[in-house]
């Protein structure tokens, strides 16, 4: 398909891909040669580029600095037969905008966000590691521009891509602390929004549980404290008593990809799913009957990942041998979307995009964007 956005590149004049050591690969600290970025002048996109990945000039009245106007998607791409894929852009792509609407800021195009997203991975394709859990990570990323410090919505945006190689973001089961002192999001708050805010005021939780031998922290609704949320990083599942549970998206919660990817799969496969309120009074109550089998996080980053144990209060839970025998539901969820990602597995959903295509061999001019 032809390119419908002009969009013009200019490759790096030194790669630093022969410097990565694929077999040791830190989380997020690892960059791309390239990124991706268009300018919001108050009226419409203009000006959309792939240039190398470098620093930005921000003034410091920056409001995003100030006031938080900043917003952000994570996904990632694999390869399958040696091509880059894309697993649900389209709906980052929807999310993302929802986030902007949520903050004041302008939506990016669908087709413009399609566009760049799969000309930049297949640009930076040779930087996707083939090894199993591992995966070329993408942020797509908006902030305000605007310089003085008056509160208000920025009228200029910009909007850019960039990535880099990752390996397994929970490299074995984790400890959640069950935070009852700190919120992350209450209801006609900005908790399902993907903006900058929500992960800054989870670092303080998340750090005193770590000091605690904990992972991350499982935080519970605002008002009561007593019905389970989500993780800071990730979406939560339980299985009791052969029933798959996951907390309701009621405007506090992330409406995760990779959640509703999971919800999907279960039920086709003949599994009873509950989107609902769920306690910790109910959790509690299976993990003493017995039938408290199963807990498990799933994301972008996280994929699926498995919960070793959990304490509330002065009670650890702890949660089954992590194998196909005692985690048969999780454990065969994780090996799915794994090989589906790598092409392993058939994609009955149409949920992989290539990149084939995508217009990065065209040098194109650069023009506005209405």
């Amino acid at each position: 398909m032809a390119a419908k956005y002009s969009i013009s590149v200019t490759p790096t004049g030194a790669s630093r891909l022969p410097s990565v050591d694929f077999s040791n690969i830190p989380f997020g600290k690892v960059i791309s040669d390239h990124m991706f970025i268009v300018d919001y002048d108050g009226t419409q996109w203009v000006n959309p580029r792939i240039e190398p990945f470098g620093r930005l000039d921000l003034s410091p009245a920056n409001l995003a600095l100030h006031y938080g106007q900043s917003i952000f998607e994570g996904m990632k791409a694999t390869k399958s037969h040696g091509e880059p894929m894309l697993f649900r852009p389209e709906m980052h792509a929807r999310r993302f905008n929802l986030s902007a609407e949520r903050m004041c800021m302008p939506q990016i195009p669908e087709d413009l966000f399609m566009q760049a997203l799969k000309m930049l991975v297949d640009f930076d394709s040779a930087w996707i590691p083939e090894g199993e859990d591992h995966a070329l990570y993408i942020r797509p990323l908006m902030f305000a521009t605007d310089e003085y410090f008056g509160v208000h919505a920025s009228e200029k945006y910009t909007f850019l891509i960039f990535t880099g190689p990752v390996g397994p973001y929970y490299p074995k089961p984790v400890k959640l602390w069950v935070e009852e002192v700190f919120t992350r999001a209450v209801q006609g708050g900005p908790g399902e929004a993907k903006c900058a805010g929500n992960y800054g005021s989870s670092l303080l939780p998340a750090m005193r549980a770590k000091k605690a031998g904990y992972d991350q922290v499982m935080w519970m609704d605002a008002v009561e404290k007593k019905f389970v949320q989500e993780v800071g990083t990730m979406n939560l599942f339980f299985v009791l008593d052969g029933k798959v549970i996951t907390p309701a998206t009621t405007g506090t919660i992330l409406r995760g990809v990779t959640r509703d990817s999971i919800i999907t799969l279960l039920r086709e496969w003949g599994y009873t799913v509950e989107d609902r309120l769920l306690g910790m009074a109910e959790i509690t109550d299976a993990y003493w009957r017995g039938t408290l089998q199963d807990c498990f996080g799933a994301g972008t980053a996280a994929v699926v990942s498995h919960v070793s144990e959990i304490t509330w209060r002065d009670k650890t839970f702890e949660l089954p041998p992590v194998d196909e025998q005692h985690r048969p539901i999780s454990t065969r969820l994780k090996k799915h979307i794994n090989l589906l990602r790598m092409g392993m597995a058939e994609d009955t959903h149409g949920w992989l995009h290539t990149c084939e295509n995508s217009g990065v061999e065209k040098l194109l001019s650069v023009e506005t964007i209405g």
